[in-house]
């Protein structure tokens, strides 16, 4: 038996299918192990013949195998194929999506665990032997028991001791890492609402593949991919469940678990190796059905797909912003076509793309108007900051949320105060020369964190001193500009001593079960105000909070980026929504320096078709996406000179594209990149507006050739960061 393999080197000359000799413990889709250039290497299986083109002496065999059943299932290789054409990727880049990277290194494996099981309780003791009595009980008790346990519990010398009489066995079996310590409990299936109940119908009535949820905050989308799952499941499928943050992941998690028992996996990076691993191989062994995580787990070695949902759809976070730089709702439209099943998206928020698929017919377009119970949108007040300064007010809060904060903590009820940033001051600026401190190995400034009485860059992590004096002029009168969430914790505990504030946010948040910690010690009231940044802003459920104050929400207004309104909107919305949830009334209060901002205004009355309608005749008239294409075409190295002539290399090859085609070109040139470094590499950038993809593949290829073993070339396409 001859197999076509495709071995793990991810590099142009090697991307083709290579022969090896196997035997019928090969089936395709295993990795296996391969001689490969004079050393051993990993593979892929993707053909087996029974013929070679090939005369057998010239053919080498293949020296193990590793997986069974086979790791990769076939829609792998369709999707391999696709995402191969579509990226332009090494085909060994594109199956590495599909697997975790330990598994791939071979660095994680099955964990095994002795058991003790009894054997035989007849067995005569003396009557100085009390803990071999008391561990022969015990593991009757509980039907057998993990062996270093009961040897903690009753001593290693008694467990020997019955081991050698005959009384009990030691068994070794293979055990699954669990992830989450927590979600098993019982719980009722809850009774759709009307609305629910005709937007489940409406999706199962449906020809079209694509599914968009538009459904106000609280209106209990949840609910409905539940439902849609359980339906899948009722009937043999399975099915696939992405959220934009980790921190979301428990929460659904538990939700899934409640309803589905061990049918439900997850996967993120947050897990350990072992961990995602076992939930990896449950997913592909049949044991769970149901896949949940961010946006790696819309690869998940699932078959037999039935529903495929992406909650908060509009999130930025399911862009890929490393090789390949993929959409997550692309990849899921490719699964849900090889499936023949339903891609549902959902959002209060929807991304202007996915709304104009929606308005034009492409997508089946479902509307939830109304909170569930018809509870009432928490009301928005409008705090404008620059009055809060005239009237000598230079805190961060406002009279207003300071009332309202007030007012919150004497009914009992809890506060969210989101901040779009972390650390205790954005800058740290000598009054004297005007120096501001930066990282040495990225071109942006270093953040103050308290805490650690530190500087640190949050491109690099790399951290510094805090400054005595100015290293430039020796000035002493050091300033700290903006405010972060330890600035909001610290001005918060002064107003309230009495108040309990956590924090949340990436300095806060450790290990796999970080969020879940803090958000469930503040789901149990065990705390008034939550102070935190993005991953507070969405998806969370907490009865309890009737007030949210946003400090900040217009600063990405300002940003030079022609989605600045939309992500405003949608952010102002998605915070506004944790607000009020159960039968308190919400109030929020938002704190801002541009209050005659229209995008504010639409934000304030939640009223997402007139931002839609003035949005797309914005980019209409400016030549922007949907109605156009970005496309940025990154030059990143170490050394500065190789990277400005591998810039000219592209930027030459694509001038000569546009001379032949100038009918696709709105926009051209080259420069540096906003941000100059990251992490001690150059950046510079050829950026472009096209007016179709057509030329995208070729655009794609000269990257390709322009990447060496020192500069690094990659495309972008509508960049989610234009820095």
């Amino acid at each position: 038996m001859y197999a076509r393999v495709i071995v793990d080197v991810a590099h142009s000359e090697v991307d083709k299918q290579f022969e090896y000799l196997c035997g019928d413990e090969v089936k395709v889709g295993c990795r296996v192990k391969v001689p490969f250039g004079g050393r051993v290497i990993d593979g892929f299986v993707v053909w087996l013949s029974e013929k070679s083109q090939y005369s057998p002496e010239k053919i080498k065999s293949i020296v193990s195998v590793f997986d069974e059943p086979p790791a990769l299932v076939p829609e792998c290789f369709s999707l391999m194929q696709s995402i191969c054409e579509r990226y332009r990727v090494p085909k060994a880049v594109a199956l590495r999506l599909f697997l975790p990277s330990e598994m791939r290194t071979g660095k994680v494996r099955e964990l095994f665990k002795k058991f003790v099981y009894l054997k035989n309780e007849n067995v005569n003791l003396s009557k100085a032997a009390k803990k071999q009595a008391q561990a022969i009980d015990y593991i009757k008790e509980h039907d057998g028991c993990e062996y270093s346990y009961v040897c903690n519990l009753f001593g290693r010398t008694a467990i020997n001791a019955l081991l050698d009489k005959g009384a009990i066995a030691v068994v070794e079996k293979k055990v699954n890492r669990n992830p989450m310590q927590y979600g098993e409990s019982e719980s009722e299936k809850r009774v759709l609402t009307p609305a629910q109940q005709k937007a489940l119908d409406e999706i199962e009535r449906s020809d079209k593949t694509v599914q968009l949820i538009h459904g106000v905050t609280g209106s209990g989308k949840t609910e409905i991919y539940l439902n849609v799952i359980a339906r899948q499941i009722e009937r043999g499928k399975t099915a696939i469940f992405l959220v934009p943050e980790i921190s979301l992941t428990p929460q659904m998690l538990a939700q899934l678990r409640e309803r589905f028992k061990g049918k439900a996996a997850i996967i993120h990076s947050g897990l350990s190796a072992g961990e995602r691993f076992d939930e990896w191989w449950r997913l592909r062994s049949g044991e769970a059905k149901i896949a949940i995580g961010a946006r790696s787990a819309i690869f998940a070695p699932l078959e037999n797909i039935g529903a495929i949902i992406i909650d908060e759809e509009h999130d930025s976070s399911y862009i890929s912003e490393s090789s390949p730089r993929y959409s997550t709702v692309e990849i899921a439209k490719m699964r849900a076509q090889y499936n023949g099943c339903k891609l549902v998206l959902g959002s209060a928020t929807p991304s202007v793309e996915s709304y104009i698929e929606a308005s034009e017919g492409r997508y089946n377009l479902i509307t939830l108007k109304e909170r569930i119970n018809k509870r009432p949108l928490p009301e928005i007040i409008i705090s404008d900051m620059r009055r809060e300064v005239k009237r000598g007010n230079n805190s961060c809060f406002s009279q207003a949320l300071k009332h309202e904060l007030e007012k919150t903590l004497i009914g009992g009820n809890q506060a969210i105060i989101f901040l779009n940033r972390r650390g205790y001051s954005q800058t740290v600026i000598c009054q004297d020369c005007g120096y501001i401190a930066k990282c040495e190995n990225c071109d942006v400034t270093l953040t103050y964190h308290s805490e650690d009485n530190c500087l640190k860059c949050h491109y690099c992590g790399t951290k510094y001193r805090m400054l005595s004096a100015c290293p430039d002029c020796r000035g002493k009168h050091i300033r700290y500009s903006g405010t972060g969430t330890q600035r909001v914790v610290s001005d918060l505990k002064e107003l309230y001593p009495a108040a309990r504030i956590i924090r949340m946010d990436n300095d806060t948040v450790s290990g796999k079960d970080g969020h879940y910690k803090i958000l469930k010690k503040f789901g149990s009231h065990e705390a008034d105000i939550l102070v935190g940044t993005q991953m507070i802003a969405k998806g969370h459920d907490f009865p309890s909070v009737t007030l949210v104050g946003i400090l900040d929400a217009d600063m990405s207004l300002h940003f030079s980026d022609y989605r600045s309104g939309e992500r405003t909107f949608q952010l102002i919305t998605q915070v506004s929504g944790r607000s009020g949830r159960a039968n308190d009334k919400g109030k929020v209060v938002l704190q801002t320096y541009s209050p005659e901002n229209y995008i504010l205004r639409y934000a304030v009355n939640y009223d997402y078709d007139g931002f839609f309608k003035n949005e797309v005749e914005v980019r209409k008239a400016t030549q922007f996406p949907p109605y156009s294409l970005i496309c940025r075409v990154m030059v990143t190295g170490t050394d500065d000179k190789r990277a400005l002539e591998t810039l000219k290399t592209v930027y030459f090859a694509i001038e000569e594209l546009r001379q032949n085609s100038p009918e696709e070109f709105i926009f051209f040139n080259k420069m540096h990149s906003p941000i100059k470094k990251i992490q001690g590499k150059v950046r510079y950038q050829v950026l472009m507006r096209l007016s179709t993809k057509k030329l995208l593949p070729k655009i794609y290829d000269i990257a390709t050739e322009a990447t060496t073993a020192n500069t690094l070339v990659y495309v972008e396409e509508n960049p989610v960061n234009l820095s």
